[in-house]
């Protein structure tokens, strides 16, 4: 390996340190880990994927002619409600070619993350967790705390049901499952129910969802 490089590959390291995200053969990968970091800021030891870095982020790869399109790789527990919506809000909206691969877990807001691509994978030993919207710490007990609620899960479950083939009768019931989690309502699938359930579109791996990302450029 010469100089030249081995500087290049020393900066796509300190890329991938600072961002978890790299460009290769015109295509971006990013990905979606631990926790999404919204309004306020995680405890440290804890992996977080924060806002304000993938709104910049998002909006430079739309606007790159360098980059054709995106790979989301997700492997997160879920987190800040309104900023994962505000990200896959973002993702759904790009005229580039967007495929998302589940890895490990697809949780609680990873689910709209997971999604808002054109295309969505999943792994078979992925998981995704489906539950209604909660919050931690102190909650005023009015019937107005219950209404904000109820208009965020509408908001959530509307986006999910129109940027996959899940119905909403179908995705409200896994919600609402009381046989699955211990402590919660709510679901949790794995990869082939995932698609089984139309919630994503294919079960595969990395390889799969680079050829369909590809193919995807080749006919734009």
């Amino acid at each position: 390996m010469n100089k030249e490089e081995k500087t290049i590959n020393e900066e796509k390291i300190d890329i991938i340190e600072k961002s978890g995200s790299i460009t290769t053969d015109r295509i971006h990968c990013m990905c979606i880990i631990g926790q999404i970091e919204g309004h306020y800021v995680l405890p440290e030891g804890q992996k977080a994927t924060k806002y304000e870095h993938i709104v910049p982020m998002l909006t430079e790869i739309e606007q790159s002619t360098e980059i054709d399109g995106l790979l989301i790789v997700l492997n997160t527990m879920g987190g800040d409600v309104e900023a994962g919506l505000a990200i896959s809000e973002m993702i759904a909206s790009m005229k580039k070619p967007t495929v998302s691969l589940v890895l490990g877990g697809g949780h609680s807001i990873g689910v709209p993350l997971a999604v808002s691509a054109k295309k969505s994978f999943i792994v078979p030993s992925a998981t995704m967790t489906i539950h209604p919207v909660r919050v931690n710490g102190t909650v005023v007990g009015s019937p107005q705390t219950y209404y904000y609620f109820e208009k965020m899960q509408k908001r959530i479950t509307g986006f999910v049901c129109s940027h996959s083939n899940i119905n909403e009768e179908k995705f409200t019931a896994l919600l609402m499952a009381t046989d699955q989690i211990a402590t919660d309502t709510g679901s949790v699938i794995d990869g082939s129910e995932a698609v089984k359930y139309g919630l994503i579109d294919q079960v595969g791996g990395l390889s799969d969802a680079l050829d369909c990302l590809n193919n995807m450029i080749n006919n734009k």
